[in-house]
Parts: structure tokens; C-alpha cells; sequence
């Protein structure tokens, strides 16, 4: 084990997150590990606790605890063939920046106390250490579709602001529990995380409140089976902690298969009680070229169902997507 020591953070490592700023220089640490010692508050900045996404800056000073050396008992497996091989099946495009994949329902992104496999483990099909792809944004665990990777610490610094900021366009489908009414139309306010127990919800806040955060989803519905439930286009204007199924709980249309945001709407009989929301679309600007569009088949259970409730994805498709303008 290495002793405790600090690091200043270099010019090159502006604006990176400190979880990987830690991989980058331990890459034999799991992120798990990680988590834990920033938990403990073992791992501190400028003499302050600090979270994983916290971003930093040139010239911090990031405290070191005894870290195990390369080739010392860590617990961070090591990924088998068949992982491996299961990673690479998600790839639906690469290119010398990035690596999109279809997150399948079910798969975490990242690690933690009750989590063995996620995306960020799988990850290491495509690289080790510095070489391993870097995660720019997150999808809740059961929400299934396109995540983007960056390939280097350049890509992921330039992506991560894209995400930062509205000029990556994500366009999500979701199977929702009655129609909504207007058809078309944006749902804003403010949230915040709380508390219910042990799990952890967003609730809506008031401007000015601790912690309140303000969030903006425009939606269309696509189509309609009767006025049981809808398929519904939705684009997050921001990105927050559950942002989409916050707020089509607040508009009374709660996502199918959401136990955590229910409403007062039946479940319809005969479809999987998976959640129904799929990140079908993003679609990422490029300097002097037209953007880059990437698009996720649905998972099987929203296949399925679109089946079984007529929704027909050829049908008005455009139009629908013109509404959310």
C-alpha cells in the first residue's frame, strides 16, 4: 500500500471529474473502491469532502489515501470473455472519439454497494486503464437505449460539456398511462432529491429552496391505444435525476412499469411490468458537419408491447417530432 499524498491537478486535467481523475491515475482501483474512500471522506479536495461527478479544477489539491499498488489485491474483476463479448453486441457506432451502445433495461451504469455488474465494469471490453472508455452521461438502471462513451480524456472533456449544455439533442419514447391532454406541450418546474426511507426520490420544489434544481421536458403523443395508455415522445430540455418520470408523474401520465413514480391510472393487463422508457435518439453537433445521429432499437419488452398496443413507429413519426420544436 502506498502512503497518504496530494496531487495538484494539471492543466491538461481541467474540468475532469474526480472519479476519473482517480482512475486515470490508479486505473487498478475499481470504481467501487473509489466510491467507498469518497463516502469515508478519505479522498478530499482542496481539504473539503467531494463527490465522484464533482469536476475540478487546474492547480486543486486532491488528498490521496493508502492506495493499493498495481499488482496488489484489488476488488475490481476482471472482465471475462463472455462480458466482453456481451459489451461489444451493445456497439451500434464508433469512431475514433466515441463508442455508442444500446444499454439494455436492468444494467446499472456504474457500481456501488449492491451493484456487482454495470456499464462502467463492461467498459473494460474496449480498453484497460487509460485506454478503457470513459462514461458522459447516465441512464437510470432501468431505462434502456443510447449511451455514449468517450474513447480518450479529450473526447470525454468535449462531450461532457455537450451533455452539460443543450446542444445535444435526446429524444427518449416511453409508454405512458393515459393520454395526456394537450397532445402536445412542456412540462417545467423545480425539483429536488429527498428522501423516502432509504430511496431516494425527486419531488417538486420551489424556486429559491435548497437544493431545488429547474427542469424542462417537451413531449408529443405519438399514438394511442383507446385512453389507456399512450406512446409519447418526450426531449429533456435539461438533465435531471429522473427528470422524465418526475415529470410525467406530474402531468398525471406516469411511465408504464414506474413503481417509484406511480398515478392514479390502471396498469393495462397483458404487457411486461418492465418500465417502458427507451433513449431512442441522440443526436450530438459536429464543427463544420451535420450532426451525428445515433439510434437504439427498442429492448424487447417495449417491442413487444408496441406490438400488442398497434404502435406503429413508421407512423406520423416526423410530424410528432416536429411538435417538440
Amino acid at each position: 500500500m502506498s502512503g497518504v499524498q496530494t496531487k495538484d491537478v494539471t492543466q491538461d486535467e481541467d474540468e475532469m471529474r474526480l472519479d476519473r481523475w482517480f482512475k486515470k491515475h490508479f486505473p487498478h482501483v475499481s470504481h467501487g473502491m473509489i466510491e467507498k474512500l469518497l463516502r469515508k471522506g478519505q479522498i478530499r479536495v482542496e481539504g473539503g469532502r467531494a463527490k465522484g461527478n464533482q469536476r475540478l479544477s487546474a492547480g486543486q489539491s486532491v488528498r490521496i489515501p493508502p492506495m493499493p499498488e498495481p499488482g496488489e489485491q484489488s476488488d475490481a474483476p476482471s472482465i471475462n470473455r463472455d462480458d466482453a463479448a456481451f459489451a461489444r453486441s451493445l456497439v451500434i457506432y464508433q469512431d475514433k472519439h466515441l463508442i455508442a451502445l444500446n444499454k439494455p433495461p436492468g444494467l446499472a451504469a456504474q457500481g456501488g454497494s449492491k451493484i456487482k455488474m454495470h456499464l462502467d465494469h463492461l467498459l473494460q471490453a474496449f480498453g484497460k486503464g487509460d485506454q478503457k472508455p470513459r462514461l458522459v452521461h447516465r441512464l437510470d438502471k432501468d431505462t434502456s437505449g443510447v449511451m455514449v462513451v468517450a474513447k480518450t480524456a479529450q473526447s470525454a472533456k468535449s462531450l461532457a460539456r455537450l451533455f452539460q449544455t443543450r446542444d445535444v439533442k435526446k429524444t427518449y419514447w416511453a409508454v405512458c398511462l393515459g393520454v395526456p391532454n394537450p397532445r402536445a406541450g412542456e412540462i417545467k418546474g423545480f425539483m429536488k432529491k429527498s428522501m423516502d426511507g432509504d430511496r431516494e426520490l425527486m419531488v417538486g420544489a420551489h424556486h429559491g429552496e435548497e437544493g431545488a434544481q429547474h427542469a424542462l421536458t417537451r413531449y408529443a403523443v405519438a399514438d394511442n391505444a383507446g385512453q389507456r395508455v399512450s406512446w409519447v415522445v418526450l426531449r429533456p430540455e435539461t438533465g435531471r435525476t429522473h427528470q422524465l418520470r418526475v415529470h410525467m408523474q406530474a402531468l398525471g401520465h406516469s411511465i408504464y412499469g414506474d413503481g417509484k413514480y406511480p398515478c392514479d391510472y390502471p396498469d393495462p393487463e397483458g404487457l411486461s411490468r418492465k418500465l417502458h422508457l427507451h433513449a431512442r435518439k441522440i443526436e450530438i453537433p459536429r464543427d463544420g458537419q451535420t450532426p451525428l445521429v445515433l439510434e437504439a432499437d427498442l429492448p424487447r419488452h417495449m417491442a413487444d408491447s408496441f406490438d400488442a398496443l398497434g404502435f406503429n413507429p413508421d407512423d406520423n413519426l416526423m410530424l410528432v417530432e416536429e411538435a417538440l420544436t
